[in-house]
């Protein structure tokens, strides 16, 4: 009876989670200050229904969540970014400091920021310099930072 009941729940937050996710989304700026930082998928939203039973929570998560589909991720791409990091913070991250130190200028729409008390992390601006996306990179190896700028920051002539 309870595993039917857990059936019956999870189908009725999918089923909650199409209509929120076509519905309303919420800006780069509320979803962090949700506690929804980085490219969520709105498939973690969907196992996150299934081990939380707050509903509040995944229907937050939905309104914060990026499209899984492979090909509308695959094309995204932005203009430049910003890799925020507090300064006294750095030696917590010898990744991050590798990749400053030794990859940056092949990035030459990068810039780096020391803010007082951030949390390594990127922010996307698009062809206006308006942000446009916020991620958590504190847990990145350097090779998935520089993966990700090559495939995500937009080529300029003096990177290529």
């Amino acid at each position: 009876m309870a595993r039917a009941w857990t059936k019956m729940a999870v189908m009725m937050i999918m089923m909650l989670a199409s209509t929120i996710s076509a519905k309303e989304q919420l800006s780069g700026k509320e979803c962090e200050d949700l506690g929804f930082t980085g490219l969520a998928l709105c498939s973690d939203c969907h196992s996150l229904s299934e081990y939380v039973k707050d509903q509040e929570l995944v229907s937050d998560c939905l309104k914060c969540c990026a499209d899984d589909s492979e090909d509308s991720m695959s094309k995204v791409t932005y203009s430049g970014a910003i890799l925020e990091v507090c300064m006294r913070k750095l030696v917590f991250y010898p990744e991050i400091v590798g990749f400053i130190e030794e990859e940056k200028e092949k990035f030459p729409s990068v810039n780096v920021q020391y803010i007082f008390n951030s949390p390594p992390k990127l922010i996307m601006l698009d062809e206006d310099g308006e942000h446009k996306e916020t991620i958590r990179i504190d847990n990145w190896k350097r090779e998935h930072l520089l993966q990700y700028m090559r495939e995500k920051v937009k080529a300029t002539s003096a990177s290529l």
